[in-house]
């Protein structure tokens, strides 16, 4: 190595002081594709690829900060990056960059093989999901999942003589939780509260099934976000969630959407 690129002789700008006095709530990096695993409840285990975005607090006197230490945080975790030890990893870049606070959020891919409903055939679904954490003085953790469902309007079923409008929904539930929650526990609970559930591959038999299904279970966004609140309190270990309902609506040029907090910790809420 040439000695004028010799680690000593590398000016780092970043640790040098800055003097507007201005700290920054997150620095750091966004995006950064990572294979983790993820516990499956019917295959016990679930390879798949997140991106991850790093974040941590960046004091005034600080010019900036060390980005490579992000990934090689990430790096020292490979082959072991799992839901469990997400603590860990923001405890290390909590510790690595000597900050007040750090956060993390990582989001992937989740698939669940599904039978359809007459028929048994199987195919794979995929859930968007998010693990946000953060740790600061309090550490704070939400899991989020996208579920897509189906929904057919009450009120088109009510005035209509043949028929009632229906669309693809989706719905994306973020909790937080003391101790385990099942992914698919929560994609439960959402499907159980759309008119009918989606499926990557149906027969005639099953088309015409969730077809009934859903005029049988007619669903505003409204009756969507107060069905999920209503059954993720029956979901051990659930504190608090928010819920947002939108429908990509069939016959207007504009989504319906709705949107709920609900804190479990208090029984005087509803």
């Amino acid at each position: 190595m040439d000695e004028k690129t010799t680690k000593e002789n590398l000016r780092d700008i970043q640790n040098e002081p800055d003097l507007r006095n201005i700290g920054i709530d997150k620095v750091g990096v966004k995006d950064v594709r990572y294979p983790i695993v993820v516990l499956d409840k019917a295959k016990e285990r679930q390879h798949t690829v997140a991106s991850f975005n790093m974040y941590v607090y960046l004091p005034h006197h600080f010019k900036g900060t060390h980005m490579s230490r992000f990934v090689e945080i990430l790096n020292e975790y490979s082959g072991e990056i799992t839901v469990e030890n997400l603590p860990s990893i923001l405890s290390a870049m909590k510790e690595r960059f000597e900050a007040s606070t750090a956060h993390l959020e990582v989001a992937f891919p989740y698939f669940i093989e599904k039978a359809a409903p007459v028929s048994g055939f199987k195919g794979l679904m995929e859930y968007e999901c998010r693990l946000l954490g953060s740790f600061g003085e309090v550490e704070d953790y939400i899991v989020e999942v996208k579920v897509p469902v189906t929904t057919l309007c009450p009120c088109s079923k009510e005035i209509s003589d043949r028929g009632a409008h229906n669309q693809r929904g989706t719905v994306t539930v973020g909790v937080r939780f003391k101790g385990f929650l099942w992914i698919e526990d929560i994609i439960s609970v959402v499907e159980a509260s759309a008119s009918s559930p989606v499926f990557s591959l149906l027969k005639r038999a099953d088309e015409k099934y969730v077809t009934e299904q859903a005029y049988d279970n007619p669903r505003f966004v409204e009756d969507i976000l107060r069905e999920v609140a209503i059954k993720l309190k029956d979901l051990d270990g659930v504190k608090w969630a928010r819920i947002e309902a939108e429908n990509h609506e069939s016959i207007h040029n504009h989504s319906a959407y709705g949107y709920l907090e609900m804190d479990y910790t208090d029984d005087s809420k509803e």
